[in-house]
């Protein structure tokens, strides 16, 4: 016997949180591209990498928060039958690039501050400061917007990182224009812009390796197998548990699978929706269980 809940339905409470997180992308977006534009000419005109960097960095976010809004609206497509699941999974890949995306440009931002470490260019310090104050609070404004919902959305927290680091590289600039223009030290644009590029590259990794590991349907890092076994071998009626797996479908839809060999046929319905009950005190919602009188497999 088998029992589990339709995603469809699993995941019909979200669709708000969805329709929030649309509306949320598309106001970042645009709050984005407007600043990226001044970022990009402030630092063609005061020949500041820090402020190209950020530009940089900020028109890939552009095309990130496009590619995440439009990620949004089709995982609201509903399944079929060749796509049993629908398209709820798209959000992971689109996690998945956003943060490669984010690892190549750390990597670019480094490579060119060794390059103008080698060779000093001049900066003008206060062209500098006044466009990344600009850019930091356009920036804190698109943070606060995407801030609600991305713990619970794989899709919007990676645009929330996107946005993060062009923060952080406005004030990376906003610290380099204001020691360049007091003290004229020059190196301070390139080293800055180094500081950046690791903290990027930081965040990145920790998206990537998350969202590799949803793919690989590995056990979400904060349910313990160990644990999960043990409460469904202790319930009444229950011989053992084996073939048992725990995935994330998408964000916020944890899945499970398992065989329990119950002898008492008559006891199979009981023990299933114990089962459930329990599993859903871990946060386990989507529940596939096989019962068996004796195993049928190793």
């Amino acid at each position: 016997m088998s029992q589990a809940l339709p995603l469809d339905a699993q995941c019909a409470h979200r669709a708000p949180a969805r329709a929030d997180s649309i509306r949320r992308l598309g106001l970042a977006l645009a709050l984005t591209a407007g600043v990226m534009v001044v970022e990009a000419v402030g630092g063609w005109v005061a020949n500041s990498l820090a402020l190209l960097a950020d530009a940089g960095h900020m028109l890939a976010d552009v095309a990130t928060l496009g590619l995440a809004l439009w990620v949004a609206r089709m995982a609201q497509r509903p399944a079929t039958p060749e796509r049993s699941y629908g398209l709820v999974r798209i959000e992971i890949l689109a996690a998945l690039l956003n943060g490669a995306t984010l690892i190549v440009i750390a990597v670019a931002i480094g490579f060119e501050a060794w390059r103008r470490l080698q060779a000093p260019a001049p900066v003008q310090g206060g062209a500098v400061m006044g466009v990344a104050l600009l850019g930091l609070v356009t920036n804190l404004m698109a943070l606060r917007v995407l801030h609600h919902g991305q713990q619970h959305s794989m899709n919007q927290r990676g645009a929330y990182l996107h946005v993060a680091s062009d923060a952080l590289g406005s004030v990376g600039a906003l610290a380099s224009g204001a020691i360049i223009l007091f003290t004229g030290w020059t190196a301070a644009d390139p080293l800055i812009s180094f500081v950046i590029g690791l903290l990027i590259l930081a965040g990145a990794w920790r998206l990537v390796r998350e969202s590799a590991d949803i793919l690989l349907e590995a056990t979400p890092a904060h349910i313990d197998l160990v644990t999960v076994h043990d409460r469904l071998a202790s319930l009444p009626g229950v011989s053992s548990v084996h073939d048992l797996h725990v995935w994330t479908l998408t964000s916020g839809v944890i899945a499970m699978s398992g065989h329990l060999v119950v002898r008492e046929a008559a006891e199979h319905q009981r023990v299933l929706e114990a089962a459930q009950a329990r599993l859903r005190l871990l946060g386990i919602h989507h529940v596939t269980v096989q019962m068996e009188r004796e195993e049928t497999c190793d």
